[in-house]
């Protein structure tokens, strides 16, 4: 005796054979109607689909769709139904579905969309749902979806709120979670009234629906600008915080108030703190939110159950983005929405929730290294020692050997874990690494490469044989860059921080920059970078981090081959001379009708990140000349001499502060000391005059015994 699905099969395949020899319209149409009606009962398995498709094939659905004359005293719209439900059926096949007869019916989908529903068309609507859900589902689909305009389709019928609104609202999120710069960047307007809609219906709402709007508007939310360039967007941000307010003001259960810190974290991502409004009521909502934030994270890191831990972990990586947040706005001085006495109370909370952060990384085991979680911990943490040096410094020492040997795992790796949704506040563009931990680090690696006991830490863990790896990497992903002035990238940052870290290095541990080879690696990637990075004026700030460290490491290393007069070395000194030489020129004094010495135009705007450095780059180089004979001569060839005599001539003394005088005059001795030339030049441009003037002794001193020394005659 057959059974239920041999019997459909069979059926099915008599049904297929009528369609294919029909020798009319009526019986071709009678058997469709079987077809279709075994389809819509859900009486097709695999089998029977390809059954249906092998007999078909795509030409007859689609002749379907464009036929306007349907069967005598049926609705108009009857044979695009049928062909509707037949593509429905062939999309539940992932191959299919990713078809290109699929996806140029994408337009018609979209138009099926936006027409009028009546009751009899609602089958359709369905189908058009199970075509773009299928679609959505596979590998070209996203994209297809965004260029063919579906993401305004949805949009549109999501707020016209007819039959099957609710899985247009679905697959935008699908769709923005996929592809959401590219859905932003094509259908703004048509987003931004969605999130109206749902930031409003999220305001209104006094029952459950407030919370499930919480999951669902933070899909909505765009990490780019039309939040806060729009009075539509601006107008969102408003009643989202209103919401936010009434809902986090409230005495809520656990599962209530994850989805609301989630949705405080999504538009603290997309712009700050600044939907969160100045004024004492704004004040105390942020202080709320970051107060929250670290009771949560206290409460589940403290005594970690991995069970509870798994399961909070999105929540977690949330409140981590919302801590951040509280970080930079108590190191704010100015415009920050929070008082001092509420920033002092914050950090203390800070530090209590950040002393949990630690508690738990050092329960990480070997084989959870690649969960994002623990990316998200340590990122967080890395803000936390980037600005926060003086408190959990005990604990942050007994970590270091893990974030080092965390940081150089990903790094030689090059991680494939994916980041949760919040856990990256500022965008990773321009970094390379899928997760590219030292960077998060750097800055507090910076602060505490200056105390001896974590600078022991580091150096015993090979910290700076890593951070050599990481800017040479670093320094390949800046010069494939575009060359055009843009933005500060993360790269750019890295590598101006990592800098940071070895100046601390050369000046505090001056023996391992002796003994370790990796400096002399370090050193001669310096030499080649600078001279590639001085021409561009945007690259200043870290032109002058290369300068001063090679010229540091230089004092140290100056017996190591690569300085010996190479022409890499003349090439790097060259380009430090420029730096330093260029810094200064004479302006008009707007005190007096004479000049007086400033900082020159293309310097400038970059000159209160780099005037320590410049001034630290003059004492290197001072201390540089005596080790390098040739020196001098690279000094000359720049005609800084020169440059610097007319300067020191033309200028109103009491425009020249004490420092800069003790900057000039200590390498101006050093090079009359080292060359008879050099001394002749300053000689020749009244370089005596000039020194008694500005109170430069030792340089009139050395004027003097040189001159005296050069005019006693040979062989006395």
């Amino acid at each position: 005796m057959a059974s239920d699905s041999e019997e459909r099969h069979a059926t099915l395949k008599r049904c297929l054979g009528v369609l294919r020899d029909a020798r009319n319209d009526s019986e071709q149409f009678a058997a469709l109607l079987l077809v279709t009606k075994a389809v819509r009962a859900g009486e097709v398995d695999a089998k029977a689909r390809r059954q249906i498709f092998d007999a078909i094939g795509f030409t007859f659905p689609t002749r379907l769709l464009v036929s306007q004359q349907p069967p005598a005293g049926c609705p108009p719209h009857t044979f695009r139904a049928l062909g509707l439900t037949l593509l429905a059926c062939f999309c539940t096949d992932p191959e299919l579905a990713g078809h290109s007869q699929i996806l140029n019916k994408i337009p018609t989908f979209n138009d099926i969309l936006l027409s009028p529903c009546d009751p009899d068309s609602t089958s359709m609507i369905n189908d058009v749902y199970q075509c773009l859900s299928a679609v959505l589902a596979t590998a070209k689909g996203p994209r297809e979806l965004v260029t063919k305009g579906t993401v305004s389709a949805l949009c549109q019928a999501y707020l016209n709120g007819g039959h099957g609104s609710d899985r247009a609202l679905a697959l935008l999120m699908g769709l923005l979670a996929i592809a959401e710069a590219k859905c932003w960047q094509r259908d703004a307007p048509q987003l931004l009234a969605v999130l109206s809609k749902l930031s409003g219906d999220f305001l209104k709402a006094e029952d459950m629906t407030k919370f499930e709007l919480c999951e669902v508007l933070p899909h909505f939310i765009p990490l780019s600008p039309p939040l806060t360039e729009s009075s539509q967007g601006s107008e969102c941000l408003r009643r989202l915080y209103k919401g936010l307010v009434d809902i986090l003001g409230s005495k809520l259960s656990q599962s209530q108030r994850d989805p609301a810190l989630k949705l405080a974290a999504s538009l603290v991502q997309a712009c700050g703190a600044e939907w969160i409004p100045a004024g004492s009521a704004g004040s105390k909502f942020l202080a709320l939110l970051v107060n929250l934030a670290c009771v949560e994270v206290r409460l589940t890191l403290e005594e970690p159950d991995p069970v509870d831990v798994e399961g909070k972990k999105e929540v977690m990586t949330a409140c981590y983005v919302l801590m951040e947040m509280g970080i930079q706005e108590c190191l704010r001085e100015e415009g920050s929405l929070l008082e001092d006495g509420q920033k002092m109370q914050l950090m203390r909370i800070m530090e209590e929730a950040f002393g949990a952060v630690i508690f738990y990384l050092r329960q990480v085991k070997q084989e959870e290294l690649q969960d994002p979680f623990i990316f998200a911990s340590v990122r967080v943490l890395g803000a936390w020692m980037a600005e926060e040096t003086s408190s959990l410094k005990q604990e942050i020492c007994e970590l270091l050997p893990f974030l080092v040997d965390y940081a150089r795992k990903l790094f030689k790796e090059g991680s494939p874990a994916v980041s949760l949704p919040q856990a990256e506040l500022v965008s990773t563009e321009g970094s390379p690494l899928p997760q590219d931990a030292l960077r998060f680090l750097l800055p507090g690696f910076c602060h505490l490469t200056a105390e001896d006991r974590p600078r022991d830490i580091l150096i015993s863990k090979g910290a700076p044989a890593l951070l050599c790896e990481y800017f040479l990497h670093q320094w390949e992903v800046l010069t494939s860059e575009p060359t055009a002035p843009a933005p500060l990238t993360s790269t750019e940052m890295s590598l101006q921080t990592t800098c940071g870290i070895f100046l601390n290095l050369v000046v505090t541990a001056p023996d391992l920059v002796r003994r370790d080879k990796t400096f002399s690696s370090l050193m001669d990637v310096l030499l080649k970078s600078l001279p590639l990075l001085l021409p561009q004026e945007h690259h200043l700030v870290l032109a002058a981090n290369i300068a001063t460290l090679g010229l540091m490491m230089a004092r140290i290393l100056a017996g190591s081959a690569a300085l010996q007069g190479t022409q890499s070395a003349k090439e790097f000194f060259g380009a430090a001379i420029r730096f330093l030489s260029q810094a200064h020129t004479a302006q008009a004094d707007p005190g007096s009708d004479g000049l007086a010495v400033a900082v020159s135009p293309a310097y400038v705007s970059a000159w209160d990140d780099i005037h320590e450095l410049w001034f630290l780059g003059m004492q290197a180089l001072a201390s540089c000349i005596p080790l390098f004979p040739w020196l001098p001569h690279a000094a000359l060839q720049a005609c800084w001499l020169e440059g610097l005599s007319q300067l020191l001539s033309r200028v109103a003394p009491a425009s020249v502060d004490f420092e800069l005088i003790t900057a000039f005059q200590g390498v101006l001795v050093e090079l009359a000391r080292a060359s008879e030339q050099c001394r002749d030049v300053i000689l020749s441009h009244h370089g005596t005059e000039w020194a008694n003037l500005y109170g430069m002794a030792a340089l009139e001193q050395c004027l003097a015994e040189q001159g005296g020394a050069s005019n006693t005659p040979r062989g006395q």
